[in-house]
């Protein structure tokens, strides 16, 4: 008989709980969720998930818990969907949780840059980065909205400590869970590229609506310089990608545009989290590429603008309950 898979999700808001959703459909794998501000729904209630794609469900994990710590166990894998707030932070909570020999890192977050903390904290765990165009949302607390929108780009995160074919091993039983789950997904020989191209995407999107307070469409009418900035701004992040040594393709800006203009008028999570007073994820969308920028000598002067004002935005933000 197979074994059980022990999975840790971490971060349970609107992605998160898709995820454990999906995961939870295997009936090999045990599931924990780390929950915050809808402990207490999810543990007396269960995980609600109603998705344009996959119906109803009722999830109920093994253990629903407050922090790793209380989950007094270490894990096969830790899905890390949390915001990328203060990765830091994460991953000190995350160590009671984790045992190097055996814990394979998962992380599904907005961003680049995002896997050197997690290197640095646990050097000898296998870590798999994903990018996810999953749409959700949770508006009462253990109860998720899932539309349409449903994908996840997934890649080894290499540790030259670690041998390729455990690395690949780790990689095709996760995927296995993600095929079982009935979500689709694209196994990444560079996860990296997608990673930047969907920071090219987040840095115009989530920038300008956060601080027009205007959804998409709208910024774009408002003047004849809207589209014309958008524009310069994507090939601004396109540059220090291709400078980083990330090979970003030509037609990039055009598709990314086209692809805005034939959904209909969104908004943004960062828009999303400024309205409602939440901290933002401004250092891993554009934190991280203004740094690059200025380390390899890269001229983005509306990036850096659009930085500069993010992170005073920011600075008003009250902190999240711990």
């Amino acid at each position: 008989m197979a074994q059980d898979i022990n999975v840790m999700l971490y971060g349970l808001g609107a992605i998160g709980s898709f995820y454990a959703f999906i995961l939870d459909r295997t009936k090999r794998v045990r599931l924990t969720v780390v929950a915050r501000s809808n402990y207490e729904a999810v543990k007396k209630d269960g995980l609600r998930i109603q998705s344009m794609n996959h119906g109803d469900h009722v999830v109920h994990p093994a253990k629903v818990v407050r922090t790793p710590a209380e989950a007094g166990e270490t894990y096969d894998y830790i899905v890390c969907a949390h915001k990328a707030i203060d990765q830091a932070s994460n991953t000190k909570q995350l160590a009671p949780a984790v045992d190097e020999s055996k814990t394979c890192i998962v992380i599904i977050q907005n961003g680049v840059g995002n896997e050197d903390p997690f290197r640095e904290a646990f050097p000898k765990c296998a870590i798999l980065s994903c990018v996810t165009w999953v749409g959700a949302s949770q508006n009462t607390p253990g109860v998720v909205h899932h539309w349409k929108s449903e994908n996840t780009q997934i890649g080894i995160f290499r540790n030259e400590a670690l041998a390729p074919a455990l690395e690949r091993a780790r990689l095709d039983e996760f995927t296995g869970l993600l095929r079982a789950g009935g979500t689709p997904f694209s196994v990444e020989d560079n996860v990296q590229v997608q990673r930047w191209e969907k920071v090219v995407w987040n840095v115009a999107w989530n920038s300008l609506t956060t601080l027009t307070m205007l959804d998409t469409h709208a910024w774009l009418a408002s003047s004849p310089d809207a589209t014309p900035m958008t524009r310069r701004l994507m090939g601004e992040v396109i540059a220090v990608a291709r400078c980083c040594g990330v090979p970003l393709r030509d037609g990039l800006v055009d598709e990314l545009i086209a692809r805005i203009l034939a959904m209909q008028p969104i908004g943004s999570s960062m828009q999303t989290d400024c309205r409602v007073g939440r901290p933002m994820e401004v250092e891993v969308i554009l934190g991280t590429p203004v740094r690059k920028a200025r380390e390899l000598g890269v001229p983005v002067p509306i990036l850096e603008v659009l930085y500069t004002l993010l992170v005073a935005v920011n600075s008003r933000m009250k902190p999240s309950p711990s």
